[in-house]
């Protein structure tokens, strides 16, 4: 059952985060003398890296890899990893795996599929959601392929070309963190938690799967009479 863990306020949630990722890594580089994180693209994890990037970690022993990524070039400030870049946790990790998307979909979901069948288990994987429900590039009412890493052709956000890990890599780690801020979201997690069959649904819907959500975020969920906008 996924354990939901609620936070004060956006601040309050990155420092709980970057604690379980420092204890994550820990215990990981302790056993397997390697940590291997999976990160979450889009804004909401951001602050969290910029705080990472300035603790103190065995760096050295870190391996970043990417949950999906959009189809742009190498260097487009809207990449999930020129994003990460610009906090300077990329820099910080002693490697950094990007997907490759400038090389087109097809190609680029081939060449990380190979990539990461080698290194499963993760040890972390971190996730957000967005207001439909979606989570890395998969999208609801869209077919998820049972690859461990596939192309999208047609994702409903821009740009409709993407790579991203499918659920079965996705939930092969030790331990996932899906990480909830603002009240934009309020809508696809009272979905969520009254069953509805999305992405970020099937996804978590492992034991080793925690929420790390904003207080108001999950109170306004789960109240019947709030209405947000959304939907």
């Amino acid at each position: 059952m996924t354990l939901w863990q609620t936070e004060a306020d956006d601040a309050a949630l990155a420092d709980a985060a970057c604690r379980l990722i420092g204890s994550a890594a820990a215990s990981a580089i302790a056993a397997r003398n390697r940590f291997r994180l999976v990160l979450a693209g889009g804004s909401t994890p951001l602050d969290i890296y910029r705080r990472l990037a300035v603790s103190d970690q065995a760096w050295k022993n870190w391996t970043l890899y990417y949950g999906d990524e959009r189809c742009l070039p190498a260097d487009d400030p809207q990449r999930n990893s020129q994003m990460v870049a610009a906090t300077g946790l990329a820099d910080r990790a002693g490697e950094h795996f990007p997907i490759p998307t400038e090389l087109g979909a097809e190609l680029a979901a081939a060449q990380y599929q190979a990539l990461i069948g080698t290194i499963l288990p993760f040890d972390l994987v971190l996730l957000g959601i967005g207001e439909d429900g979606h989570t890395a590039s998969l999208f609801p009412g869209h077919a998820w392929p049972e690859e461990s890493v596939f192309a999208v052709q047609d994702a409903p956000k821009p740009p409709p070309q993407r790579v991203t890990l499918g659920i079965a890599a996705l939930q092969n780690c030790h331990q996932m963190l899906v990480l909830i801020t603002g009240m934009n979201k309020v809508d696809a997690v009272r979905r969520w938690r009254a069953g509805a069959d999305l992405p970020v649904a099937h996804v978590a819907g492992v034991r080793h799967a925690r929420v790390l959500i904003e207080r108001d975020c999950l109170s306004a969920a789960d109240d019947p009479g709030v209405h947000t906008g959304q939907g």
